[in-house]
């Protein structure tokens, strides 16, 4: 086979097949990178803190969740349907849910929050909060509503599980400080599914039981109680079926849930709140337990009554033997005489006081007197009627020189318009002889018509020939 020849334009492969290499633009790495992430991560939960939150005039909002070591770009849409949006605080630390997918424009990977929630306190304390808002939009928590607890119960109706703690540290703290107290027990569960209800329906039972004109059936409060417990546990109590129980009760109810800090919903509704099931004890049978010390020290408190009373009496007799002493004729002559004597000296110093006023007064009347002399007024009067006769002159003058220039003036007018001032500029007026009738046109006379024409000097007598 012959060598195969090679033209001047036969280069070879200018770009061998090992050499080829696969070039992306932006936009397709970009896309790779979002389905890669979309597809690998999707849907996630994710915490941090929120910082640079911005809402934009169409409603989406913009925010970056943080930690110390990176940050997230987050979205949440205007018309994504996610509750507790007001949540979205800067410095607020939350619990999101969203999609974690690429932001093509800028590249940056990015949160589209679908779901919020308040870091470390879930699901159940959101809704104790959203509860807890919402009875105290309706007026449950209102002070003004909460009734006084009686301080001195005979009966109370207790809601409380039989079995528990609660009950034990109730009855142990009554028989102590007040044996005589009688306990209505309904017993309930206090945790689990269906326990919110069963205290509702205690509490309404309760009610119902109570008779307040019936002696032996009137219930002075109701004691709503369980032992501590996690957030679970005392969950029964911020259901709202037991808030509307409590708040619908025509007893006062107090209710002690769990330890000092845990707050429930039935607390906050409750007419009280006690910390412990054992302090609720105390509240109630603090009128009867201060009782008994009360009377404990009434018969020393008699005897200071007693004292006291001895006193007062010794205190009014001395008082009366010195009254006496005051009302005395002698003591009551020697008051009157000073009296008198006072009284004397008070007239002396209003005599002279009154000679005095009537001196000034005296005085004051001769100056004023002297002001208001005939003479002095005649004089004033001269002056004044002088200066008016002055001005009267003066003005007559001025006014007659006024009408003198004014008559001058309409002179010299009248002269103006005079029709002998005219005749004297070379005019005349010609008349008809017979009626004295002033000719104006030349068509009103007719031949032999005698006219009067008169001049300057004089009056010309004519005779018309054409």
């Amino acid at each position: 086979m012959g060598k195969i020849g090679q033209s001047q334009w036969d280069f070879g492969e200018l770009f061998p097949p090992q050499a080829t290499r696969r070039v992306l633009t932006v936009s397709e790495l970009t896309a790779n990178v979002r389905r890669l992430i979309e597809k690998e991560i999707g849907q996630v939960w994710v915490t941090g803190e929120v910082t640079n939150l911005r809402t934009q005039s169409s409603g989406h909002i913009y925010f970056t969740l943080k930690d110390g070591n990176a940050q997230l770009q987050c979205v949440l849409f205007r018309a994504e349907a996610v509750a507790h949006r007001e949540l979205l605080q800067d410095g607020q630390k939350l619990l999101l849910q969203g999609d974690l997918t690429v932001y093509d424009a800028r590249g940056v990977y990015q949160l589209i929050v679908r779901a919020i929630e308040l870091q470390g306190i879930g699901a159940l304390q959101l809704a104790f909060e959203k509860l807890k808002q919402k009875l105290l939009a309706e007026g449950l928590f209102a002070q003004e509503r909460k009734r006084p607890i009686p301080q001195y119960p005979q009966r109370i109706g207790l809601v409380t599980s039989e079995t528990g703690a609660a009950i034990r540290d109730v009855l142990h703290v009554i028989e102590r400080r007040q044996p005589s107290l009688q306990i209505i027990l309904t017993a309930c569960r206090v945790q689990g599914p269906g326990a919110a209800e069963e205290i509702a329906c205690a509490i309404q039972l309760l009610n119902r039981w109570s008779r307040p004109l019936d002696p032996s059936r009137r219930l002075d409060l109701i004691l709503l109680t369980r032992g501590g417990g996690s957030l679970e546990d005392l969950w029964a109590f911020n259901e709202e079926v037991v808030a509307r129980a409590i708040f619908e009760s025509a007893l006062p109810v107090i209710s002690a849930v769990g330890h000092e800090i845990d707050f429930t919903i039935s607390d906050f509704v409750a007419d009280l709140r006690a910390a412990t099931p054992s302090a609720a004890a105390e509240l109630i049978t603090e009128g009867a337990h201060s009782s008994r010390a009360f009377l404990r020290d009434t018969a020393a408190y008699f005897g200071q009554l007693i004292a006291r009373r001895l006193r007062s009496d010794r205190d009014g007799v001395e008082e009366l033997q010195t009254r006496l002493l005051r009302v005395h004729p002698r003591r009551w002559l020697r008051e009157q005489t000073q009296y008198l004597d006072e009284l004397a000296s008070r007239m002396h110093r209003c005599a002279r006081q009154k000679h005095r006023d009537c001196s000034l007064t005296v005085l004051h009347l001769s100056q004023r007197f002297a002001r208001v002399k005939p003479s002095i007024i005649a004089r004033q009067l001269r002056q004044t009627t002088n200066e008016i006769l002055r001005r009267l002159r003066n003005a007559a003058r001025r006014q007659l020189k006024d009408e003198r220039a004014s008559i001058k003036a309409l002179q010299v007018r009248l002269q103006l318009l005079s029709p002998e001032n005219v005749l004297s500029r070379g005019y005349s007026i010609t008349t008809d002889a017979a009626t004295r009738k002033i000719l104006r046109n030349a068509a009103e006379t007719k031949p032999r018509q005698i006219i009067h024409t008169r001049l300057k000097t004089g009056t010309v007598k004519s005779v018309v020939e054409g």
